[in-house]
């Protein structure tokens, strides 16, 4: 039993400590660069780091890909005000893509985010409304894992393309 007291007490004060720690990095004048892998399907609008493969129709797949960073600016403690930019391959078809939103760390380390993502493709135009949260992993004072869950809510050609994805971001902090 004392061993088990003794985890909790080392587990709530790595916690304590990374709170601490991180308070700094997502301080009013800071700078966030990031780096996203996507797991999930994205449908051609992303900002991040993805390779998927899908069925099509009738027969035959398609083979994705993308790449691309994002960037914000802490307006105040723990809000940044993000824009992404990306490039995206969709087998015969590829565009450029983008994002707009806010992400803000709730207690520091709990960062949920609100966006809006497009690009254009020939055959349609993607956009999508996302969410996102996960938890921060502070391994510095500039270097954070971030892995989380997303949702992105198709709209306009895409709007029956919801879906879900597991993100796995590395986030730089000046």
């Amino acid at each position: 039993m004392k061993k088990l007291l003794l985890v909790i007490a080392m587990v709530a004060a790595g916690f304590t400590a990374n709170a601490q720690e991180a308070n700094g990095q997502t301080a009013k004048g800071k700078w966030l660069v990031e780096g996203n892998t996507g797991f999930g399907a994205a449908h051609g609008a992303a900002t991040g780091f993805y390779l998927s493969s899908e069925d099509m129709p009738g027969g035959g797949s398609v083979t994705s890909w993308g790449i691309g960073a994002e960037a914000g600016y802490f307006i105040m403690d723990d809000l940044a005000i993000k824009l992404g930019l990306g490039y995206n391959d969709r087998g015969a078809d590829d565009a450029f893509s983008y994002k707009i939103g806010a992400k803000y760390y709730i207690s520091s380390m709990i960062p949920v985010q609100i966006d809006y993502s497009g690009a254009s493709y020939d055959a349609y135009d993607a956009s999508f409304l996302g969410f996102q949260a996960g938890y921060a992993i502070f391994l510095g004072d500039m270097v954070s894992i971030e892995p989380g869950l997303r949702y992105n809510l198709g709209l306009g050609d895409t709007e029956d393309f919801n879906s879900f994805q597991l993100n796995v971001g590395f986030a730089l902090h000046f």
